[in-house]
């Protein structure tokens, strides 16, 4: 059973699954979701846990054999299994599947991680933890959601937020959840429930945007004019030599300068940027 992140906590109030696979690249929420799936887990008495990371050599028989044993001092056991990947291999496949065909009753599995392409989603080991269990996805909020994200979060923590005060945070983090969850955190420890206007933000919240000059590049190249002077202050605040950005951007100035030749001379556009990509990975 698939279970949007925003619903995760509903279902939680309702009962448990046996199984919950949590996978997505955005760390936030990610992290919130295994912790709301720990304390109900915690709350029933799930009270050993066991966290296996599977790295090369991961020995797949001793996740079955954990998952077949209970401690002598504990009624039930919380299995935590890190796979960064979402690629058990396998054997790790077979042995996925022979759990999820029969999940004990004494246990809880999480399973975290990365985003799972569609091979992953299709297979047998998948469908299987799917069908006896609960998946949520995570997904980064997108930049023009941010606003209402942050307005969310904080009427639940009883903290107001001017749309100038929203607004500087968000171009403050540039799409960055957890720093904007710290920023918000922080916010709320200074000064308490009530509203917090722009001035108020200016005065507490550091500039979480990193920045490098790759994605300068790409951001003057994708036009954004705005964002490009706020991006050139937090390079220059680290320290990043000017001439490293003279560099890239001739570079890139270059490149599309050799690529505006060939396409003038007749080359079709796909066959010209097939070309580039060749060169830059030879």
């Amino acid at each position: 059973m698939k279970v949007n992140y925003s619903d995760l906590q509903s279902h939680l109030a309702q009962r448990m699954a046996p199984i919950y696979i949590v996978a997505g690249d955005e760390p936030l929420q990610s992290s919130e979701a295994c912790d709301a799936i720990r304390a109900v887990a915690k709350q029933q008495n799930f009270t050993e846990r066991h966290v296996l990371h599977v790295e090369k050599g991961f020995d797949w028989n001793s996740f079955l054999a954990i998952s077949n044993s209970l401690s002598l001092f504990a009624e039930r056991q919380l299995i935590e299994l890190r796979m960064p990947n979402g690629k058990p291999g396998d054997k790790g496949a077979g042995a996925l599947l022979e759990y999820a065909q029969n999940p004990p009753a004494d246990s809880i599995l999480l399973i975290t991680t990365g985003k799972l392409d569609k091979s992953s989603q299709r297979s047998k080991w998948f469908s299987q933890l799917e069908k006896n269990g609960v998946y949520i996805a995570v997904w980064p909020v997108e930049t023009r959601q941010l606003p209402a994200w942050i307005q969310q979060r904080m009427r639940s923590k009883g903290l107001k937020l001017t749309p100038a005060a929203v607004q500087l945070i968000v171009d403050r983090v540039e799409g960055n959840m957890l720093a904007a969850a710290q920023e918000l955190d922080k916010l709320l420890l200074l000064f308490g429930a009530g509203q917090v206007d722009e001035q108020a933000v200016l005065e507490a919240v550091s500039d979480s945007a990193r920045y490098d000059i790759y994605s300068l590049v790409d951001i003057a190249l994708a036009g954004d004019i705005q964002r490009i002077p706020r991006m050139l202050d937090g390079l220059r605040g680290e320290g990043v030599e000017p001439v490293l950005l003279n560099w890239a951007l001739a570079r890139e100035l270059r490149s599309m300068l050799s690529l505006s030749l060939s396409i003038s001379r007749g080359l079709r556009a796909e066959q010209v940027v097939a070309q580039g990509r060749s060169m830059a990975e030879a």
